[in-house]
This record gives C-alpha cells, sequence and structure tokens, in this order.
C-alpha cells in the first residue's frame, strides 16, 4: 500500500470519527450510513469495513438498543481525533460542522418514535409502539395483531403518525363518560 493510500484510509476513518463526534449522540449504522452516502464522503464499504476497524481498535463503541446497534466516539476515539484532526480537510470540517445541528436534531426525532414487532403465538405478531422525551416514556404500547403484514402496517403507520395517534389515545382515555347500570 502506498503513502496516498494510507493517507486516505486514515483520512476517512478521522471523517468517520469525526461526523459522530460533532453529532455527539449515539447514531445507528442506518443513520451514519445514510449521512455518509448523501454527502458522499466514501462508499458504503469502506465505511462498513472503517466502522469495524473503528470498534476493533476501541475508537468507537457499539451499543445494541431496541435490536438497533449505535455508535459512539470513545476517549480513545476522542484522543485519536485530536491529534489527527489536521488531516481532515479544512472545508470538509466546515461542511460537518454546518449540518450537525440539524442532523442531530433529525437523529434525535427519529430515536425518539420508535416500533417494532416480533413473532407472539400461533401466528400472532406483538407490536411495541413508543414515544419518548427526554428520555421519559409519553407512551409505551403493546398489541397484539394477528398477521404480520398488520404489523408492518401498524409500526408504518406509528411512525409517520405517532403524534396523531397519540393525541387521539388521549382524547379517547380523558373523555368523559356515562356510567350506565346494566340491567
Amino acid at each position: 500500500m502506498n503513502l496516498e493510500n494510507s493517507r486516505e484510509l486514515a483520512e476517512n476513518k478521522l471523517i468517520v470519527l469525526y461526523i459522530i463526534d460533532k453529532l455527539n449522540i449515539a447514531i445507528s449504522n442506518l443513520q451514519l450510513t445514510k449521512i455518509v452516502l448523501e454527502n458522499r464522503f466514501m462508499n458504503y464499504f469502506s465505511l462498513q469495513q472503517f466502522l469495524n476497524e473503528l470498534c476493533d481498535h476501541h475508537h468507537l463503541s457499539i451499543n445494541e438498543a431496541d435490536n438497533t446497534c449505535f455508535y459512539t466516539i470513545t476517549d480513545h476515539g476522542k484522543q485519536t481525533l485530536d491529534y489527527f484532526i489536521n488531516l481532515i480537510p479544512l472545508g470538509l470540517k466546515s461542511r460537518i460542522d454546518e449540518m450537525a445541528s440539524s442532523i442531530r436534531k433529525n437523529i434525535k426525532n427519529e430515536t425518539l418514535i420508535t416500533s417494532d414487532y416480533e413473532p407472539g403465538s400461533g401466528n400472532e405478531f406483538i407490536v411495541s409502539c413508543n414515544v419518548n422525551e427526554d428520555n421519559f416514556p409519553l407512551i409505551d404500547l403493546k398489541i397484539t395483531v394477528g398477521a404480520k403484514n398488520d404489523a408492518r402496517l401498524v409500526c408504518e403507520n406509528w411512525k409517520k403518525y405517532s403524534q396523531e395517534i397519540y393525541s387521539e389515545i388521549i382524547e379517547i382515555l380523558l373523555r368523559k363518560r356515562d356510567s350506565k347500570e346494566e340491567s
């Protein structure tokens, strides 16, 4: 491997560290991949290789939550980034700096609303829908549906319309009801 390729590999790994450091929140592989590919920082396969190598060398830590892996930069990763930050082109750092707050906001919004399903007994599926605000659960709903397609549809609707659904549930639960005696 020649010196130019080594420098490019190091630069790309530093870019990954820089993005994660600037966002200052745990980021999923999918979220990071979207950022990197949309901005053409590097290709998908290189990114995945760099993530694995950065984790193997303890520059990044990986944690799993809700069946999703999230990356954060370690102290060792921050030290390495601080030491070699000048290898990242200034224009690229500026682009990342400018995008960081809007990306962080989008990621926080994505992680506030979650939905997932898992097989239950028989042909049933258990769907979990959540809305969290500042690590406080506003709603944590589990329902059972009879088909996988129904579970997918519930998840899709929850991700798109969770605010409206949450409001409708609260409205229904707070509605005063007449207590009629059954005879």
